[in-house]
């Protein structure tokens, strides 16, 4: 991993996990002091980010962290149903053993107990093993901005985090289990089950945005 992409997975990180709030400014120096890492590698990180929708340059104002509406996720889920199907149905047939063996593993790790951050990271991993036993260059480009921003509504958003974290980790899991088992259709189905989860949450927000007691 070279440097830009260091700055990349760093960054995507601090706006998942809401250390850069939505909405907020700040500037290609205070990226370069919170990565650690150079102007270069900063500066190709923040386009890259930026075509993704995951910032908005404003030349000279500034770096938008732009904020995630309901409406802004429920349209990235619809993306995100097709490819992640797609990307779970090819790990079923084009998984090596190395990355079954890493998937097991993490299906494993997935039992154990989490905060909301480590469950987090441990669910980015997860997408990042089922990418790359894919084996299409072309789907983690789509994926990762969209999972990423997902991650970060689903933080924002939820209340009840053990109750979220056990039903998440157990469509994981299934997702998981479909792959070391090379069945595509039900990895295709535990995906979707995923996805359904993820819609029904969101629209769980926009209940609790127009009840009454909010």
């Amino acid at each position: 991993m070279n440097q830009s992409e260091q700055a990349v997975g760093v960054i995507e990180r601090l706006i998942e996990q809401g250390d850069l709030k939505p909405g907020s400014m700040v500037s290609e120096r205070g990226l370069m002091d919170l990565t650690g890492l150079g102007r270069t590698p900063v500066r190709e990180a923040i386009q890259r980010l930026a075509l993704n929708h995951m910032l908005r340059i404003h030349p000279n104002k500034g770096i938008e962290i732009p904020a995630i509406s309901v409406e802004d996720q429920l349209s990235g889920l619809e993306v995100r149903r097709a490819v992640e199907v797609l990307a779970v149905e090819l790990a079923c047939s084009r998984a090596t053993e190395k990355d079954i063996a890493a998937i097991a593993a993490l299906k494993t790790t997935l039992a154990g107990d989490f905060g909301l951050h480590d469950y987090s990271d441990t669910i980015r991993q997860t997408h990042a093993l089922i990418i790359q036993a894919a084996h299409n260059p072309y789907l983690e480009a789509l994926m990762v901005p969209l999972q990423t921003l997902s991650r970060r509504f689903w933080i924002m958003h939820v209340r009840d985090e053990q109750a979220e974290i056990t039903h998440g980790k157990r469509l994981h899991q299934d997702i998981l289990q479909a792959i070391l088992a090379r069945d595509t259709a039900q990895a295709g189905a535990a995906s979707l089950a995923l996805n359904a989860y993820l819609v029904e949450f969101a629209l769980s927000v926009v209940a609790r945005m127009t009840s009454p007691r909010g």
